[in-house]
């Protein structure tokens, strides 16, 4: 082989190794890699560790490879986080997506890790121009993200927890079920714990329960009359040894409840640090009715990376805000839109659902809609797409919502004067 043909061999293979794309199919034990040349064809096939040796291993054989893209399921996690310190570029694809994707080589549509690897390689391939790369948040963001995710998934036990007391007092004490505006409230924590079964509530009187209300430091201890009404008119729980024995179940729901409601005023003192020290916290922070955990969830689930929402209509779809249309000749359907970010859509109308009993331009948003039988949830909706047209012009130029800038408000309010 002469020197010429062997530099043109090496330019070809060089050409063949930089078009290559890549696909890894996650677990929380190993991954799946898969590297696919510009023709379509596997040439590499491997399984590594999710250790920091595999990690490495898995970069050095991407580094090597001069892959051009590699395709994953998730967009979050340390594995991302090492693919992206090592400058690769990483395209998110949805399972949903992947499932659908399956179907393009075989009508079987089976689910294998191997398989997958190369279907999101090969994915990455055909639809680059399809795909957005993905932009990293800030630090910042990622963990006050995982700070209000963890204070979802606080809120929800405790809500399961607190149902499942609430079904074990219709036996014991129905009395104290109703007793105060909340069963998880800490009064009625302390109630529980100082009367856990039917034969201590008898004990009270208006004037014992008056005294108890006030070293509690109730607010209006002065209701014990009713208070005491009420636990007389319910039906009579379980009473003697029977009593006592299930009060045992009693003491370790409320001590369950008590630690979440501790755990939980932890996380919130914890969010609204955090996000007095966010840069984007003036934005969210200036919403109506934000409040703080509010405001944070927002600002979590939207991130501070810009480029990843272009345009508010990309920041509505994937929020669920805006329908799915479906069109097959004279055939057109409006349907709900499920493919999104189940996340960002939740916090977006948590914001929406409540923005229009202090705004007046939600507010006519939001009745319009229902003058049109919409339902509350549809009506919610319509307002949320809305509102994110304002939140993301005030996300992008970084600056706090300004009732007197809007103008849709502003006319609005002209308009009724």
């Amino acid at each position: 082989m002469s020197v010429e043909q062997h530099h043109s061999g090496r330019r070809e293979a060089t050409a063949t190794a930089a078009k290559l794309t890549a696909g890894i199919d996650w677990s929380s034990t190993h991954h799946a890699i898969a590297l696919v040349d510009e023709h379509g064809g596997q040439v590499q096939r491997l399984d590594v560790e999710h250790t920091a040796a595999g990690l490495r291993r898995l970069v050095h054989c991407l580094q090597q490879a001069a892959v051009t893209g590699v395709g994953i399921e998730r967009g979050d996690g340390p594995l991302v986080d090492v693919l992206l310190e090592a400058g690769l570029t990483v395209f998110v694809i949805a399972p949903n997506q992947v499932r659908n994707l399956r179907r393009r080589y075989g009508s079987a549509g089976n689910k294998d890790d191997a398989f997958d690897a190369y279907v999101l390689a090969d994915t990455v391939r055909t639809d680059r121009l399809r795909l957005r790369p993905l932009t990293p948040d800030s630090p910042a963001t990622v963990t006050l993200r995982m700070s209000v995710r963890a204070r979802q998934d606080f809120v929800a036990a405790r809500v399961a927890m607190a149902n499942q007391l609430r079904a074990h007092l219709q036996h014991v004490l129905p009395g104290a079920i109703g007793l105060f505006s909340h069963l998880d409230s800490a009064v009625s924590l302390a109630f529980l714990t100082r009367f856990p079964t039917q034969d201590r509530a008898d004990w009270l009187s208006p004037r014992r329960l008056e005294n108890w209300l006030r070293t509690q430091r109730y607010c209006n201890p002065r209701r014990a009359d009713v208070l005491h009404a009420h636990l007389v008119a319910a039906a009579r729980g379980a009473t003697g040894p029977e009593a006592e024995a299930r009060a045992g179940v009693t003491a370790a729901l409320v001590a369950g409840l008590s630690c979440l409601r501790q755990q939980i005023a932890a996380l919130d003192e914890d969010i609204a640090q955090q996000l007095a020290r966010h840069p984007d916290a003036v934005v969210f922070t200036s919403l109506p009715k934000a409040g703080v955990v509010r405001a944070a969830r927002l600002l979590a689930e939207m991130g501070d990376a810009r480029g990843r929402f272009p345009t508010p209509e990309s920041l509505a779809c994937l929020a669920g805000a805006t329908p799915s249309t479906r069109q097959s000749g004279k055939v057109k359907v409006v349907a709900f839109r499920w493919a999104v970010d189940k996340q960002l859509r939740g916090a977006v109308m948590d914001f929406a659902g409540d923005s229009h009993h202090a705004n007046t331009w939600a507010a006519d948003l939001y009745q319009r809609a229902r003058a049109k039988n919409h339902s509350h949830s549809h009506a919610t909706r319509i307002l949320a797409r809305a509102w994110l047209h304002v939140i993301w012009r005030c996300w992008q130029d970084g600056v706090a919502y300004d009732p007197a800038r809007h103008r849709a408000l502003q006319a609005l309010e002209k308009s009724a004067a």
